[in-house]
């Protein structure tokens, strides 16, 4: 019998696609990042949902969020919706994170600061979404709120506070333009306790003390790129500020927001290569233990970011910047280089990871649920080995109640809902090749008509196809 692969799976939060080194925009250099997309870069995956709590219970399911009620950045996943991570464990993998999970967030938004949810003291429950072993950051703004593992790290050294008012002092609001200097500084920590630096740490720690008898798993989940752009002082200095305008402007910046923006996209592009940085250590790490050639190594992120794009920051907007995502694979049995711009879905991340593993993913549906048996995740394997160019003819991506987006190879279409009532409903159609800005709106235009129809009736059948399940409530203690 063929030896089980390990796997890991490295992610970034707020990535743009564009950029990874390898994405070949030339905005920055990730050497390390590009020895992933050594097997293959899927260059037309989308996020599920560009928000991060959605993204990313909607990944470790396998489902898309409707199907298991994580619309918004509030609110939990519940524990009895099988992940990958479950099914691996019952396939004798030793699973272990690191990182931010964000898979609980009870409290509301506008709840005041303070420890609402301690992470810690649930880590036992945690544990059950399918982590043997588990070190969690909650991310930068969500410590405000959520006490974690690294919370619990700086709180011993007498920075956790500290650092909070500092994150406080530096958020702004994502709609619009907005500049402060605070939104810009570097760290106040020192480096070594810089939260990616100690997710790596973290991650190599569990590595070298994880059971060598067995099989493993590694989610190894940074923080950054995500706002405040905060990368410590020195990374900053490394990076070059450059006044590239090539800003996509809905209405005109001013060139004080420029300055702003260049200065955040500088931010940006350090907190990116001192990510680069620590996938390499870990790297390093598997090649000087041999087991390199062993590990199926996958890097993405959960939604991508403005960065004043469209006159916008931030994410939970269907434009490219915040939903097209990075996605590479590197299958130790294909390494070949390959090039996939055939529209994939973060949802396929689950597949991919199970079928790595030899197990198939209908093993995601469970038996304690209803409604179950529709698992939109699909494995990418085929595309490495060559079976096919494709997996899907397009990706479907939701934001709440606002809007659903369907991405072909070549077109884009949007489907919005209006707060004014269903006689005001929004469409949008862009295609892709000739109109990357997404300028010019199709939908109106009466040669597109059947193209149109085509994507409604695909809108309707995800919605209609994918039902919500229905989680069990009572206490039954039903059997695996």
């Amino acid at each position: 019998m063929e030896k089980q692969k390990n796997i890991i799976l490295f992610m970034a939060d707020e990535l743009r696609s564009d950029y990874v080194g390898y994405s070949g925009s030339g905005k920055i250099e990730t050497p390390n990042i590009d020895r992933i997309a050594e097997g293959c870069d899927f260059s037309c995956c989308q996020s599920s949902n560009p928000i991060c709590a959605p993204a990313r219970t909607s990944l470790i399911t396998g489902r898309y969020p409707h199907q298991i009620g994580t619309l918004a950045m509030y609110g939990d996943l519940n524990v009895t919706i099988p992940t990958y991570m479950q099914v691996l464990q019952n396939h004798g993998y030793y699973t272990m994170g690191a990182g931010k999970l964000h898979y609980l967030a009870t409290w509301a938004s506008g709840t005041p600061r303070g420890k609402i949810l301690n992470l810690v003291e649930l880590k036992k429950e945690i544990k059950k979404f399918g982590f043997d072993e588990l070190w969690e950051s909650a991310g930068k703004q969500l410590m405000l709120r959520n006490f974690c593992d690294y919370g619990e790290y700086l709180e011993e050294k007498n920075l956790l506070e500290p650092y909070l008012d500092f994150v406080e002092e530096s958020l702004e609001g994502e709609k619009g333009i907005l500049h402060k200097e605070e939104a810009t500084r570097p760290s106040i920590l020192p480096e070594k306790d810089y939260i990616d630096m100690v997710t790596a740490e973290k991650s190599l720690e569990m590595l070298k003390n994880r059971p060598k008898d067995r099989p493993f798993y590694l989610f190894t989940s940074f923080c950054g790129p995500h706002m405040p752009f905060d990368p410590p002082e020195d990374w900053i200095k490394r990076e070059v500020y450059e006044e590239n305008d090539d800003f996509i402007e809905d209405v005109p910046l001013t060139v004080e927001q420029k300055k702003g923006l260049w200065k955040k996209r500088r931010n940006y592009r350090a907190m990116i290569r001192l990510i680069d940085v620590q996938i390499g250590r870990i790297l390093d790490y598997l090649e000087e233990e041999g087991i390199l050639e062993e590990t199926v190594i996958l890097f993405t992120a959960d939604h991508g970011e403005m960065l004043g794009d469209h006159n916008r920051m931030g994410k939970a907007v269907p434009y490219k910047e915040a939903c097209t995502v990075p996605l590479a694979v590197r299958h130790p049995d294909y390494i070949e280089g390959e090039k996939c711009s055939s529209p994939v879905s973060l949802v396929d991340v689950a597949a991919t990871i199970l079928d790595s593993a030899g197990i198939p993913v209908s093993e995601l549906e469970g038996q304690k649920l209803a409604f179950s048996s529709q698992i939109p995740a699909k494995s990418l394997l085929p595309i490495l080995r060559k079976e096919t160019d494709h997996i899907r003819e397009y990706s479907f991506s939701e934001s709440g109640r606002n809007w659903q987006m369907l991405e072909t190879k070549d077109w884009k279409y949007i489907f919005r809902c209006e707060e004014s009532g269903p006689d005001d409903l929004v469409e949008e159609l862009y295609h892709k090749k000739n109109d990357p800005d997404e300028q010019h709106n199709h939908a109106k235009e009466p040669e597109y008509a059947r193209l149109l129809e085509w994507f409604r009736r695909r809108r309707s059948y995800e919605l209609d196809h994918t039902l919500p399940i229905q989680t069990v409530w009572a206490p039954l203690h039903l059997e695996n």
